[in-house]
């Protein structure tokens, strides 16, 4: 994702950076102006310019014009939904899994270390499975393992977010059955725990439901037709001057459909995708720290006085 300051115009007229669409439609926007120059040239040596049809040519245009700003806003939109859709999931990620480690944290006696290793590597494990499985790449480099859990624990050919959220609810059944937490203790773990696969679902869902194919299908047609129609509009009212108007006209439509199609998948490594990689490493971070300090505090000796307003018992 681009780091900017929306405040600074200037840096965004004079310059074109990786994730502008400049650059992405630059073959199609040469290939625009190329085609319109030649219409032009054409009419203009057949001295058609003045022809009556092609002076009344625009008004389709005009007609139109509604209806393409029309179908490009509700196209832009329907794709911002989901972006924004797809980073309010992960703000829930990142939420539900300090939740769940605080209060694991709390749960689970400084002395058991086992328990508190395995959900310190798990809960960030879920998060970085989740972002390669939306990916559809191998978890095994991000993959941190415990002493109980492993990569050669995981079937990495089936649904990977699935078989860590399982291992992290049956280590919590475990210890309830042990006696090391207590039934009410399941309740209170049990939202957090759930919402690993009810956010996966609606990433899933987001992913793995493109707009209907007809409808971007028409929306490029579209677009297309419009603009290499603009010479023949045009040309009796501004000539040569036409192609530069084709070429800008053309950028500005094509540039929106562009956006559309790379913020409606949120979960990739476009430019303007989501930061999965930074989200996750921050749920590293905040969940290592929340075990840590617990156990730094049993390291320096320091937990035989339990500070006021800290307590360890179940």
């Amino acid at each position: 994702m681009v780091n900017y300051n929306p405040k600074d115009w200037f840096r965004f007229i004079i310059t074109f950076n990786r994730a502008d669409t400049v650059r992405k439609l630059l073959p199609a926007l040469v290939s625009i102006g190329v085609y319109s120059f030649i219409i032009v040239h054409l009419i203009e040596m057949a001295d058609l310019s003045d022809n009556p049809h092609l002076k009344n040519f625009s008004l389709m245009h005009t007609l139109l014009s509604f209806v393409i700003s029309m179908l490009l806003v509700f196209r832009t939109n329907t794709a911002y939904d989901r972006w924004w859709e797809g980073r309010k999931l992960w703000g829930g990620l990142v939420n539900n899994s300090r939740n769940m480690a605080l209060k694991l944290d709390q749960l689970l006696e400084p002395t058991q270390i086992e328990a508190r290793q395995f959900f310190r590597t798990m809960i960030p494990n879920f998060a970085f499975a989740l972002k390669n499985h939306l990916r559809q790449q191998g978890v095994e480099q991000e993959f941190a393992e415990s002493a109980s859990f492993g990569v050669h624990n995981l079937r990495l050919s089936e649904h990977v977010p699935q078989q860590i959220a399982l291992a992290i609810f049956g280590k919590v059944n475990t210890l309830q059955r042990q006696g090391t937490l207590l039934p009410e203790h399941l309740l209170v773990l049990n939202p957090e725990i759930q919402s690993l696969m009810d956010i996966c679902g609606a990433c899933e869902r987001i992913k793995n439901t493109p707009i209907p194919f007809s409808y971007s299908s028409f929306i490029k047609k579209f677009i297309f037709v419009y603009c290499i129609s603009l010479p023949l509009g045009y040309v009796s009212n501004l000539h040569y001057l036409v192609v530069p108007l084709v070429v800008f006209v053309f950028y500005v439509l094509a540039s929106l459909e562009v956006i559309a199609e790379e913020i409606e998948n949120p979960f990739g490594t476009d430019d303007n995708d989501l930061p999965l990689d930074t989200i996750c490493k921050g749920i590293h971070k905040t969940v290592t720290q929340s075990f840590d300090h617990t156990e730094m505090l049993l390291q320096t000796d320091q937990l035989s006085e339990t500070p006021k307003g800290f307590s360890y018992e179940k």
